[in-house]
């Protein structure tokens, strides 16, 4: 497990810079996905799928990998 339990979840649509205000939720981070051209995303279990379906630059198929425990 790479990421401390400090990482908190990007939520669904993981604005960058300005457009992150009130994207992230409180719960820990869990998984992460990676994105073409962008850092991963960093989510908790709420918000995987939702993030699949509508985050910018998804890989398809998805590559997600746990880093921490729920």
């Amino acid at each position: 497990m790479s990421i401390h339990r400090d990482v908190r979840c990007r939520g669904p649509y993981a604005g960058e810079g300005v457009q992150a205000a009130g994207t992230d939720c409180s719960e820990p981070a869990v998984f992460e996905v990676a994105r073409h051209n962008r850092p991963p995303l960093r989510v908790c279990p709420i918000h995987l799928g939702p993030s699949l379906l509508v985050a910018s630059g998804v890989l398809w198929p998805p590559d997600i990998r746990l880093v921490a425990r729920p």
